[in-house]
């Protein structure tokens, strides 16, 4: 008989399944990556499992952890129950794409500090700040872990520090002597971006953007992840339905 060996994680549940008519799989985002956890009668309404099982739930669980299959769920202790998040539809999209992208990163890197920046996104939009910017800072740190971050240092044609635009084509900042058709960004955009790269989310106290520079971020990345990734999230197509920068 194997004896399985007991775990404490912590993560937040990204997505449930049924399974049978009393129990669900759910799948969490832990700093290990993403494991799958059985929870045995879930669905019933006086299990102890319930409550703490639900979609977006950011915990610490005891598993009985099966490695290369599904652990089973013991008990849990919340550890934010992200509520501020949960009753807007705009901030729960917010999540559903940053758990959806967190998930694809990690099947390329196993780095642990996807995980602190994924988790210190989610309650940093859970504390009320701007979900756009923290999105766009979390997408700006993941291109690293994909293996294709823009130059932010210089120009990426000759790397003359003095740039006057960015450009997902060229794949970052560009001087006035390698500007072709460039879309102009403001001085502000360029200021901003890099800084947005290198700052510890969780430390974040202040965050003010103003729209023009919100969209030209937020637009700049969104064609880079197009250019560069290869990743379509359902998710991503999704946001832009519902979130739209003046």
């Amino acid at each position: 008989m194997i004896r399985l060996e007991i775990r404490k994680i912590d993560g937040i549940i990204t997505s449930e399944k049924p399974y049978g008519e009393s129990s669900k799989i759910v799948n969490v985002i832990t700093k290990d990556g993403m494991i799958g956890l059985m929870v045995k009668g879930a669905k019933r309404l006086k299990s102890p499992l319930r409550s703490v099982s639900e979609l977006f739930t950011y915990a610490s669980f005891e598993v009985s952890y099966k490695e290369n299959g599904l652990s089973t769920l013991i008990s849990a202790d919340v550890i934010n129950n992200l509520n501020n998040i949960k009753k807007d539809i705009q901030k729960i999209s917010f999540l559903n794409f940053i758990s959806e992208l967190t998930t694809q990163v990690f099947k390329q890197s196993s780095n642990a500090n996807i995980y602190n920046i994924f988790i210190s996104s989610v309650l940093k939009i859970n504390e009320g700040y701007d979900p756009v910017v923290i999105t766009n800072i979390l997408e700006l740190k993941y291109l690293e872990f994909l293996g294709v971050a823009p130059n932010f240092d210089g120009c990426v044609i000759c790397g003359n520090k003095n740039v006057v635009t960015l450009s997902a084509f060229k794949g970052g900042f560009v001087c006035k002597e390698h500007m072709e058709n460039d879309f102009i960004a403001s001085e502000k955009t360029i200021k901003i971006i890099r800084m947005l790269k290198y700052v510890d989310i969780s430390k974040i106290t202040k965050l003010e953007l103003s729209d023009k520079v919100k969209r030209e971020i937020n637009d700049f990345i969104d064609d880079y992840y197009d250019r560069y990734t290869g990743l379509y999230l359902k998710s991503k197509k999704f946001l832009k339905n519902i979130v739209k920068i003046n």
